[in-house]
């Protein structure tokens, strides 16, 4: 199952983490992002796990964010607020 491989092999640049906080208007550490990130996709359900090109776009209403995940790396590439 896809949700289980990402969750497994999610990783993270140095990049990202400024991006995420920038995107998010916040000022969470590396740990507090990563396990941010980590419960986000597991409790976001399967059919929200949408595959587009190279990239895995994980959509949550409830924490109302889209997470971009690399598929061939599994790399967090950005975190978008969801326009409502």
């Amino acid at each position: 199952m896809i949700k289980e491989k990402i969750i497994k092999n999610i990783c993270y640049t140095e990049l990202v983490y400024n991006r995420i906080n920038k995107k998010l208007n916040s000022k969470l550490s590396k740990k507090e992002i990563e396990s941010y990130i980590l419960k986000t996709l597991k409790k976001t359900d399967l059919m929200f796990f949408e595959k587009k090109g190279k990239n895995y776009y994980v959509t949550n209403s409830e924490g109302n964010i889209r997470i971009t995940v690399n598929s061939n790396t599994f790399s967090v590439i950005t975190v978008n607020r969801i326009v409502k």
